[in-house]
């Protein structure tokens, strides 16, 4: 065994919290990230959402940004005022224009894809970003 060899834990460690109103979308989405390995908790709306963080205690958030009640955009800014500031949060939208792409990004959120989302560049993202938390 090579000693410069670190052995990360596995995704099987990693929890997500999907928030999505989209019933089908967010079926796909917990399906395929539990496939991955994921511990996944979904929401299909924000209301709950910190009562939800504090009890579940994600790696990481994939975030849409049109949801009943409460948007995306506001729980970005909620998470950068609250203790949850250091968590990733990627940002899954229909929404293509720059604007909101901007938008979302200045907010906090570390990275924006569109839907639909193809898996392997959410499956890369969410990798890369729950490395980023390691090191």
């Amino acid at each position: 065994m090579n000693a410069g060899i670190v052995v990360k834990p596995s995704a099987a460690h990693k929890k997500i919290l999907l928030v999505e109103d989209n019933d089908l979308n967010r079926q796909m989405l917990a399906e395929y990230l539990d496939f991955c390995g994921y511990q996944i908790l979904s929401l299909a709306n924000g209301s709950d959402f910190f009562q939800t963080l504090c009890v579940f205690q994600p790696h990481l958030i994939l975030l849409d940004l049109k949801l009943p009640g409460i948007d995306g955009y506001t729980l970005l800014e909620q998470i950068q005022q609250s203790d949850w500031q250091h968590l990733p949060v990627i940002v899954v939208s229909a929404f293509a224009f720059k604007a909101d792409r901007e938008r979302a990004l200045n907010l906090g959120a570390r990275r924006y894809l569109v839907k639909p989302v193809n898996l392997n560049e959410l499956k890369q993202a969410i990798q890369e970003e729950l490395h980023n938390l390691t090191t």
